[in-house]
């Protein structure tokens, strides 16, 4: 698939979507940027509800592809879970469809698996088919996401590739962490290679640096032409000697979701 030219990116202010429009220019991407809050130094970004759902429409008309970043990141009551992370993704895939935008990728979570035991020594990879167990509301909205984007490409023809993110930081800042961060940089070319990819339909891939530590099969992502290039390892001496390694009766440590499984962050807004 040519490199689609012209991408919104919801969510542009958080986090990830300031890594991401400081990065994916550089692949030649005209970045067309919405948020619910206004962004500093970029005059033309969209502000806008995901409810909102006419300003939705009229951020995606003309564009090629969309990086759907926005929503809650961390644990909240369900009833602003579903305001923002179901019923505002629902607004998106509808703007999208009825704009003929024929991509997005979809900003999933480890969150929607994160119950699901993390493998020790020896043990295989987790599979991007292996049984979603959602650890919060939040991971139970990815996991509705998803399957939106497959009922999307079943029913409307609409690919997605759903990218379930680890931590993407400049450095990884624990234990756990080592197994499931993501590098900005390794980010930006996985973006890269979901909106680039041929025939998606609706593909799963985790998102990760192929780490040492690695929990996950990144090979769904590397059939997209994802080829990762940063490792945490070089991390790991520094943390272990702060926090020691990850111990198995411990439930933060037992689950992939980490302390999502225990005691959740709340969205503080």
């Amino acid at each position: 698939m040519p490199a689609p030219r012209t991408v919104l990116l919801t969510g542009a202010a958080g986090g990830l979507g300031t890594l991401m429009r400081g990065l994916l220019p550089a692949y030649g991407y005209d970045l067309r940027l919405l948020d619910l809050t206004p962004i500093e130094g970029e005059p033309d970004a969209v502000t806008a509800d995901l409810g909102d759902k006419d300003a939705l429409r009229e951020a995606v008309r003309g564009v090629d592809a969309v990086i759907h970043l926005a929503g809650i990141s961390l644990e909240a009551p369900f009833d602003k879970i579903l305001r923002s992370n179901i019923e505002g993704t629902y607004n998106l895939y509808e703007a999208a469809r009825e704009e003929g935008v024929g991509r997005i990728v979809f900003a999933s979570s480890n969150h929607a698996i994160g119950y699901t035991p993390r493998p020790l020594a020896g043990d295989p990879l987790i599979p991007v088919d292996t049984p979603r167990r959602p650890d919060t509301f939040y991971g139970l909205s990815k996991s509705f996401g998803e399957d939106l984007a497959q009922f999307y490409w079943d029913k409307h023809g609409m690919e997605t590739v759903s990218v379930r993110i680890g931590s993407c930081f400049m450095e990884p800042t624990s234990v756990r962490m080592l197994s499931v961060w993501m590098s900005p940089g390794d980010g930006a070319r996985l973006l890269h290679a979901a909106l680039t990819a041929e025939d998606v339909q609706h593909t799963v891939v985790y998102g990760s640096s192929d780490n040492t530590r690695l929990w996950w099969d990144l090979t769904t992502a590397r059939s997209l032409g994802y080829e990762p290039q940063d490792d945490s390892e070089q991390y790991a001496d520094k943390l272990v000697a702060e926090h020691g390694e990850l111990d198995p009766e411990n439930p933060d440590h037992a689950h992939l979701g980490g302390h999502f499984v225990t005691d959740p962050p709340i969205w503080p807004y």
